[in-house]
Parts: structure tokens; C-alpha cells; sequence
């Protein structure tokens, strides 16, 4: 059975993941791959309007990144200022400048459009 129609509600959304389960493993080049790719776009669609996924705060995602080097608040001094400015972002006291987002952006590889937030929506 192969799956033919535009994915607008729950039921349907749940079918087209039960559909892509029976498709997971098929060649390449088969009509089954073709269903597979194009269940998996409308799915993907789908997901996108009903289960939005929002950006992470800047802070967050500082901590995240610190987390994964290994990093400590310390470390921050670097990128960000002195301790007590490093205190101040953490706890959402002061806002990042232009000169802490570059600094982050290039030593630590977080996207410029996470670390502006809200600013840029």
C-alpha cells in the first residue's frame, strides 16, 4: 500500500510514520525509495507547523557549548569579560555586546543567530 496524500492531520501524520517504518530499508532507485523520500518531506513539513522547535537562548547556549569543551565560568573571562560580567550574562543581568557575540562566534563556533536571540526575529 502505498501512501498518497498530503499529511494534515494527526491520524494522517501517524500513518505516514507507520508507512516510513514499512519503507525504511528499501534500495535505492526503487519506487519504494521514491515513496520513502517523499513520506519523509511531507512528515518533515508536518513537524515544522505542528512540533516548532524554538532556539535555545543565548545563555543556554553558551552553557551548552561550555559543556561540551569542557569549560568553566572561568574560561568565559575570555570571551566574555571580567568575572563579574561573566556572572551578569549567566543570570540574564546584562545582555551580550556586539564584541562578546563575535568573540563567541569565532572561539567557540556558536551561530551568530543564536547567540542575538529574539534581537533578530
Amino acid at each position: 500500500m502505498s501512501y498518497n496524500k498530503l499529511i494534515k492531520t494527526e491520524v494522517d501524520y501517524n500513518n505516514a510514520l507507520k508507512r516510513i517504518e514499512q519503507l525504511f530499508d528499501a534500495k535505492a532507485g526503487t519506487p519504494e525509495a521514491d515513496e520513502l523520500e517523499l513520506l519523509a518531506t511531507l512528515v518533515e513539513l508536518y513537524e515544522k507547523e505542528h512540533f516548532p522547535i524554538d532556539a535555545p537562548d543565548p545563555v543556554s547556549a553558551i552553557k551548552f557549548r561550555m559543556e561540551q569543551e569542557g569549560l568553566t565560568n572561568e574560561d568565559m573571562i575570555a570571551y566574555l569579560g571580567g568575572k563579574s560580567r561573566v556572572s551578569e550574562i549567566f543570570s540574564h543581568k546584562r545582555n551580550l555586546s556586539l564584541s562578546m557575540i563575535r568573540k563567541l562566534v569565532t572561539g567557540l563556533q556558536i551561530p551568530a543567530e543564536v547567540l542575538l536571540g529574539a534581537a533578530i526575529l
